[in-house]
C-alpha cells in the first residue's frame, strides 16, 4: 500500500501543478456583462486586414456610442445617433458615414444585448482559458460578424475581431477596460467633428 502511494505521488503532483481549465462563460453572463458596461475606456491595438497595426484609445458609452482615437494619426472613428463616421485625416471635414446597424459592432453597443437570441451566436467555445463567442445580426447575417474574446473571474472583454460584409477582418485588442465618468456629449458628436475639421 505504501509503495502504491509513493508511486502515485509524482502523478498527483503533476496533476495539481497543471493550470485549471477555465469554464466556458455562459451567454447569459456575457449578455449581463455587456449590458452593464455603461461608460468605459481602454487603450487598444488594432490589427487591420492588410496586416498593418494601429494603436490608440477607445471610449465607449452604451448604448450606441463609441470613439476610436488613433495615436500619431488624425484618423477618428465615431458612432452615435445610429451612424458610424470615419474621418480619415486627409479629407477636410468630410467623413465616410454608414448606419451603425450595418456593422457587427452594433451587437456590443445595442441597448439590450441578448446573445441568447435565435441565430445570433454562431460559435461559443472555450479556448486557451478564454471564452470566444462569434455573433451576427440574425436578421442580416450578410453584414458580417464579430468574434469576442472574454476572460473570467471577473468577466472581461479582451478583444474582438470584426469580419465585414466584404470578408475583411479588423482585430481590436483591448488593454483593460476601465469604468469612466460621464463623457462630454461632444465626445461622440459627428456634427461637431465635421465642424471642427472644416
Amino acid at each position: 500500500m505504501k509503495l502504491k502511494s509513493l508511486a502515485l505521488a509524482p502523478v498527483l503532483a503533476l496533476v495539481l501543478a497543471l493550470p485549471a481549465m477555465a469554464e466556458k462563460i455562459s451567454l447569459n453572463e456575457l449578455s449581463r456583462y455587456l449590458n452593464g458596461l455603461g461608460t468605459v475606456t481602454s487603450k487598444f491595438t488594432q490589427v487591420n486586414n492588410d496586416g498593418s497595426i494601429s494603436t490608440g484609445q477607445v471610449y465607449i458609452q452604451r448604448p450606441g456610442r463609441v470613439r476610436f482615437e488613433y495615436n500619431n494619426d488624425n484618423t477618428l472613428v465615431l458612432a452615435s445617433g445610429g451612424q458610424v463616421a470615419v474621418f480619415d485625416g486627409k479629407t477636410r471635414g468630410a467623413a465616410q458615414q454608414y448606419p451603425l446597424a450595418q456593422t457587427p459592432l452594433s451587437i456590443i453597443l445595442d441597448a439590450n444585448v441578448n446573445l441568447g437570441r435565435a441565430n445570433m451566436v454562431t460559435g461559443h467555445v472555450e479556448q486557451k482559458n478564454s471564452t470566444v463567442v462569434t455573433a451576427q445580426d440574425p436578421a442580416h447575417p450578410e453584414y458580417g460578424n464579430i468574434k469576442m474574446v472574454f476572460t473570467g473571474g471577473p468577466t472581461e472583454l479582451r478583444q474582438w475581431v470584426i469580419t465585414d460584409n466584404a470578408g475583411e477582418k479588423t482585430t481590436v485588442i483591448l488593454n483593460s477596460l476601465q469604468k469612466a465618468g460621464g463623457f462630454q456629449p461632444s465626445t461622440f458628436s459627428i456634427n461637431n467633428e465635421v465642424a471642427r475639421r472644416n
